[in-house]
């Protein structure tokens, strides 16, 4: 039909015609699959009950950010389990020796947590909230060290790249490391004079001294966490949607699936791409987007995707703590 369109239209005005039947058809084919789909949800959930009693896995220790963010979803009560990766929490919850974990996607200054859309691909788990914590990083020593007397830095990457103006203006070393926590904890048992960029309430549990406060690139600094599960858990208000999937290698495909989000009224939050890692050149596209399971529009899109892309995963419907 697209060909018919572009061999009957005016000279130079082919791809434009049938870039219009295209929309068209795709909006056709949109209002079929929201008709269908009307009655019901597509999927199959429990209802999210959050207790200070529930299994949970941070990265880390105890002071990390994670921590902070079990407390804000499960109440100050809470006593997550640490492990020493972020792939740690992805395997303790897809084996059921956890029923959630805690894992950061992005931060306001840094961007995404790279590592942490990596592994979304390697392991099955929903999305059923997420919280906001705010990171006041410091620079952490050992009692009666000198900022003068410091060479190297030391902590997660994304904190060093948080605080990369600081550390280049007093000529430091970043060295990465597993975890902002485990960092001060390293420097805190360490005879060297080495710092940590940390929390104030990390680097006062480890009893280091904190030489500077504040010292992100940019104030407020914000990360945001992702709490996951191996059954599918909506709580009452879920309002947002995760995707991922990947795209045929076509003119206009993206184009077409973000044209989706418009015509069934959805708020498209974030999209952010990763490379496949298989040798080629594809990535895969993780999408967050306003809706419900419950409405017609959000299940009509869903099924559309799940019936009519090559690779395609539903992450979750979920609500912010």
């Amino acid at each position: 039909m697209l060909e018919g369109v572009r061999s009957r239209a005016p000279e130079g005005l082919g791809d434009c015609s049938a870039a219009l039947f295209q929309n068209i058809m795709d909006i056709s084919k949109y209002l079929q699959y929201r008709e269908l789909h009307k009655d019901a949800p597509s999927y199959t959930y429990e209802t999210l009950h959050l207790s200070p009693d529930a299994s949970i896995a941070c990265q880390g220790m105890a002071g990390a950010n994670a921590e902070t963010a079990a407390r804000q979803i499960f109440g100050e009560d809470c006593k997550p389990r640490f492990v020493p990766s972020f792939e740690d929490v992805f395997d303790a919850v897809q084996s059921g020796s956890v029923r959630f974990g805690i894992i950061p996607v992005q931060n306001s200054t840094a961007g995404s947590v790279v590592q942490a859309y990596d592994l979304m691909g390697q392991y099955n788990f929903y999305i059923n909230q997420t919280t906001v914590v705010e990171i006041t990083n410091c620079l952490a020593v050992r009692p009666g060290t000198r900022l003068a007397d410091v060479r190297t830095v030391h902590s997660h990457p994304q904190a060093l790249m948080q605080c990369s103006k600081f550390i280049s203006r007093h000529g430091l070393d970043p060295q990465p490391y597993s975890n902002t926590a485990t960092a001060a904890k390293m420097v805190a048992d360490s005879g060297e004079p080495l710092a940590a960029i940390c929390s104030e309430g990390c680097a006062k549990l480890h009893g280091l001294e904190i030489l500077q406060t504040h010292i992100s690139d940019y104030v407020p600094n914000y990360t945001r966490f992702i709490c996951i599960s191996k059954e599918l858990l909506l709580p009452e208000n879920a309002d947002t949607v995760s995707v991922m999937l990947t795209l045929p290698h076509e003119e206009g495909s993206l184009y077409r699936l973000l044209s989706k989000f418009y015509i069934g009224g959805m708020n498209l939050l974030k999209l952010e791409s990763r490379p496949i890692r298989n040798g080629s050149f594809e990535v895969m596209f993780y999408l967050d987007f306003s809706g419900s399971i419950h409405d017609a529009n959000v299940c009509a899109l869903l099924s559309e995707l799940a019936e009519n892309l090559e690779y395609f995963k539903f992450l979750g419907n979920y609500s912010e703590i």
